[in-house]
């Protein structure tokens, strides 16, 4: 499913509009997109947790030369689905 075929599902559910769908589903990303960037978790209850994990710095190689890299730390996202979400999905 794309954003707009969300974006699409959420207007005929709601019986509202694409645009006013499409703006709250860009709310929506926005605001976990900033907390995340803050460093907080976003618990949607019976979906899931997504919050922000260190990953160390490490080596690595390049595919194409074999050359060795240095590979930076990051933060990145991480998404843990709630166990609701899990028996709904088997």
């Amino acid at each position: 499913m794309t954003k707009a075929d969300l974006v699409a599902a959420m207007a005929k559910a709601s019986g509202g509009t694409k645009a006013s769908a499409e703006r709250a589903v860009s709310a929506f990303l926005v605001m976990i997109c900033d907390s995340l960037k803050r460093g907080r978790r976003v618990t949607l209850a019976g979906f899931g947790t997504f919050s922000v994990a260190k990953r160390a710095a490490r080596n690595g190689r390049n595919p194409r030369t074999g050359k060795l890299i240095k590979i930076p730390a990051a933060r990145v996202p991480r998404f843990k689905p709630s166990k609701a979400l899990k028996m709904a999905i088997r």
